[in-house]
């Protein structure tokens, strides 16, 4: 098996849990799920939908760059909402931070996220 690397930074919030902000095998870099946590402050950002997701992409975005990538190389997203009548909003919030080819990608509805967040995001990255 190929050497596993650990990735952190305090740029996105600190892992609240038995987890790695992402661990990097080869040239694949796992991510774990992300919350719309501040990472200053360890918060939630708000209330509101949106910026909860702006939020996430910019720990994603975080994460991704300490491993030495971008958003761009991510290939597959996993995207958790509590309400899927959001997905909308997710999609128009997700063209300011993708182009393409956009990531394979899932939506799935679910009925709590850790601190009561409204939506969490995960995904597989190759660099």
């Amino acid at each position: 098996m190929a050497e596993k690397s650990i990735i952190a930074t305090d740029k996105a919030p600190q892992a609240i849990g038995t987890y790695s902000q992402a661990v990097k095998v080869g040239n694949t870099v796992y991510l774990s799920g992300q919350i719309p946590l501040d990472p200053t402050s360890m918060q939630i950002v708000s209330d509101e939908f949106a910026a909860q997701v702006v939020q996430v992409f910019d720990n994603l975005t975080a994460v991704c760059e300490a491993a030495g990538g971008s958003l761009s190389d991510i290939v597959k997203l996993n995207i958790f909402m509590t309400d899927l009548s959001n997905f909308a909003t997710v999609n128009e919030i997700m063209g300011r931070y993708f182009t393409q080819p956009y990531p394979a990608r899932a939506a799935i509805g679910v009925k709590q996220l850790p601190k009561d967040s409204l939506v969490e995001m995960d995904g597989v990255m190759e660099i």
